[in-house]
């Protein structure tokens, strides 16, 4: 802050002070350097924001609650995905439930950047989305949104890579599974799904749940925290608000 107002008053004095009271002969250099001062400003705002974040929400999604609602789904071009949880987001949060977001315009997802991660991208950060697409869209929505308010922290390779690794560390299936929780269309405790997250991980998940056509609660997505390198899971600063009922769903798929 006390950056952003100095700054403001550096240019205000040096640019549009002496921008209306200067010869015909500097008008148009001050004027330039005016609004130089004034394009340094915004780059300077954009980094300080992408800089300003707690915690991230790294959010996984089970498909099959996602395809059984009244909004439906499309499988990605290469295919139905595998029965896992699929990657949804990680997200930059402040402590106080808010959150920084399209930090960046002139940050924009590159294929190239991530060349190397495409096949597991589409493996393990699946699109569901309609009409039936190539992922790209999706990842695009996600780096521009959310991901360029962390790069004081992730270039966008090390974003996505980091939600990859996030995801295998977790292995949330695979704990679900070991404590009897399986998608076979049954209805669970969700204080028994918690509690075997939270053996696996070592910190409890926020759960987040939705409808399908009868009205039953799915279990829909999962939010760990993860510290700002987006390499460590830690204590959910804040819960996100997931409503869910006191038995769930985990649906086929």
């Amino acid at each position: 802050f006390l950056i952003h107002s100095s700054f403001i008053l550096f240019c205000d004095y040096f640019g549009f002070h002496k921008l209306f009271n200067s010869s015909s002969t500097l008008f148009s250099l001050r004027k330039m350097k005016f609004f130089l001062c004034i394009l340094a400003l915004q780059q300077l705002y954009v980094l300080s924001v992408a800089q300003d974040f707690d915690f991230f929400y790294f959010v996984v999604q089970w498909p099959g609650a996602y395809c059984d609602s009244r909004h439906s789904c499309c499988y990605p071009k290469t295919g139905k995905p595998a029965a896992d949880f699929g990657i949804h987001g990680l997200w930059p949060n402040y402590k106080t439930g808010g959150w920084p977001q399209n930090c960046n315009p002139d940050s924009t997802f590159d294929e190239l950047r991530v060349s190397d991660l495409m096949s597991n991208l589409r493996r393990e950060w699946p699109t569901l989305s309609c009409p039936s697409n190539d992922g790209v869209h999706f990842w695009t929505h996600e780096w521009e949104k959310h991901g360029t308010c962390a790069e004081s922290e992730l270039d966008q390779h090390d974003y996505f890579e980091a939600g990859l690794k996030l995801k295998q560390k977790a292995n949330l299936l695979h704990a679900l599974t070991n404590a009897g929780i399986k998608p076979d269309d049954k209805f669970y405790e969700i204080k028994d799904i918690e509690r075997a997250i939270k053996e696996a991980i070592g910190f409890a998940p926020g759960i987040e749940c939705n409808k399908d056509s009868s009205h039953n609660s799915q279990l829909y997505q999962i939010y760990l925290c993860v510290d700002t390198s987006a390499s460590n899971f830690i204590n959910c600063p804040v819960m996100p608000h997931g409503r869910c009922d006191s038995r769930v769903q985990f649906p086929k798929f």
